[in-house]
């Protein structure tokens, strides 16, 4: 059996339900959205001889690619090396473990780029000491949002016109790979990400970030920024709080990244009635049980238990500190050029 062929074994986990939220309104929900990439991924390696049968796959992670790349390891015979941090959930952890993976915690971050650096600091070490190792690089590797085409195909063959796309902003994969391809068939698309004050991802200075899978200090080259039109940065406890509205009004159990989507992409709908709208859940609750969904650990968040905004304010530069909700228009336009407008250098994003 070819390799082709046993990466597709899990291809049934890969794809949303997708699931009415109101009137033209409508949630891509993911089981594990990174399982997509991360096969797609390791597929087009082996295909070019870049991955070899039973050779170690080393990758930074602490969220869900992070696990996608163990459940695929496991099944097809690779050794796994995950270099992590203190944000990895103890659950997370235990089951990376449970499915063969080697996880390395690194606890000092690095003068420029904080823990993420840190990671891959530690994970060139690896790569330059074991030879034949192959590295996905979710945050580099053009086969992360070329892989969403898939997810782009779903979404038209089960919605049809879309007005709207909003999800959350991590490695970039998503939402930029899914908005290229819905651009082709629907050039109005307005594309909304979804991103966390202290992220440098969208011009923020870099400093100290509380949200897993969501934002980052480092800038990833998967970002396309020129794809959004629009970008809304909410603070951790804004992000939980709409997590719960979540699960309280739809019944869907999500992580918080979902959450901060699902906030922004119901204002959205709600101001501009008849337009369709369709927003990116990552992935699901379970292992945020004794963090986002435990209300003892939630007392411990700056902010909470609110109140909250029901809209964000409209900032005139993305550089600029953001206490609550707040949005920019982006207009589709590259880092440099918004960040020039701001009277900023690129330098200053990249942390």
């Amino acid at each position: 059996m070819s390799i082709h062929t046993l990466m597709r074994k899990l291809q049934d986990f890969e794809g949303p339900r997708l699931v009415p939220l109101g009137a033209d309104f409508f949630a891509a929900s993911f089981f594990l959205m990174k399982l997509l990439p991360a096969r797609f991924m390791l597929e087009r390696a082996a295909e070019q001889g870049h991955l070899r049968p039973g050779a170690t796959i080393c990758e930074s992670s602490s969220g869900t690619f992070g696990l996608a790349l163990a459940m695929l390891a496991a099944q097809y015979g690779y050794r796994l090396i995950l270099v992590s941090d203190w944000a990895l959930d103890r659950h997370l952890r235990r089951r990376l473990i449970e499915l063969g993976a080697e996880v390395a915690i690194v606890d000092r971050p690095a003068p420029i780029g904080g823990l993420q650096q840190s990671r891959l600091d530690r994970l060139d070490v690896y790569l330059r000491d074991i030879p034949g190792s192959y590295w996905p690089s979710q945050y580099h590797n053009p086969d992360n949002p070329l892989s969403y085409g898939k997810v782009a195909e779903q979404l038209v063959d089960r919605v049809g016109l879309i007005d709207c796309l909003v999800g959350p902003v991590g490695s970039g994969g998503s939402m930029s790979g899914t908005s290229r391809y819905l651009r082709a068939l629907f050039p109005d698309l307005h594309a909304i990400g979804v991103d966390t004050p202290n992220s440098v991802l969208f011009g923020q200075p870099s400093s100290k970030l509380d949200l897993s899978g969501l934002g980052g200090n480092i800038l990833p080259g998967n970002v396309d920024h020129s794809q959004f039109d629009e970008v809304h940065w909410l603070t951790p406890a804004e992000v939980f709080h709409a997590t719960h509205q979540l699960h309280r009004s739809h019944g869907l159990f999500m992580g918080p990244t979902s959450g901060a989507a699902y906030r922004v992409a119901e204002w959205w709908s709600r101001n501009n009635p008849g337009k369709t709208v369709v927003v990116l859940f990552p992935d699901e609750g379970h292992r945020y049980v004794e963090t986002v969904y435990d209300q003892q650990w939630l007392e411990t968040i700056a902010g909470w238990p609110g109140p909250f905004p029901a809209n964000p304010v409209t900032v005139a530069a993305p550089t600029q500190p953001m206490a609550s909700w707040s949005r920019f228009a982006w207009k589709r336009r590259t880092l440099d050029a918004v960040l020039a407008t701001a009277g900023a250098g690129h330098g200053q994003a990249a942390g």
